[in-house]
């Protein structure tokens, strides 16, 4: 696994996380390696579709003010500095590779929850990313 440089963590900040960080400090342990932390969280727009006539800013700062105190947590345990951490806005799968693109990533690690039936027909955020990387990615079984 020495071979990689710059590892992105995504993160749904789920419980089931945890086992993703611990699969992350099993793996790359050494501190020579650059790993960053991401939290996409997607606009709350996207999951109303506009149906609410009302402004959701407030409840998207307040969301976006959680996950990046929740991914302080997960930094703190992995050793990983507040400016390799993340909580962007915008489509988990999107965000990621348009990251990793764009940074030098060379291994994404995602949790992947296995679905079945109609989700997996939808398809999930690890098989998003896993379709449309330019890089390797690692998706722990959650």
């Amino acid at each position: 696994m020495s071979a990689y440089k710059h590892v992105l963590i995504g993160l749904d900040l789920q419980p089931e996380s945890q086992q993703v960080v611990e699969r992350v400090k099993s793996l790359f342990p050494e501190s020579s390696l650059l790993r960053t932390l991401m939290h996409v969280q997607e606009p709350l727009s996207f999951a109303y579709g506009g149906d609410i006539p009302m402004d959701l800013t407030e409840v998207q700062n307040q969301l976006e003010e959680q996950a990046r105190e929740r991914l302080a947590v997960v930094g703190k345990e992995l050793g990983i500095p507040p400016e390799n951490q993340h909580v962007i806005i915008g489509q988990p799968a999107h965000e990621m590779h348009r990251f990793a693109s764009d940074n030098n990533v060379d291994l994404i690690v995602v949790g992947s929850h296995g679905r079945h039936g109609l989700s997996l027909i939808l398809g999930s955020t690890a098989t998003g990313v896993l379709h449309g990387s330019q890089c390797d990615v690692l998706a722990v079984k959650v």
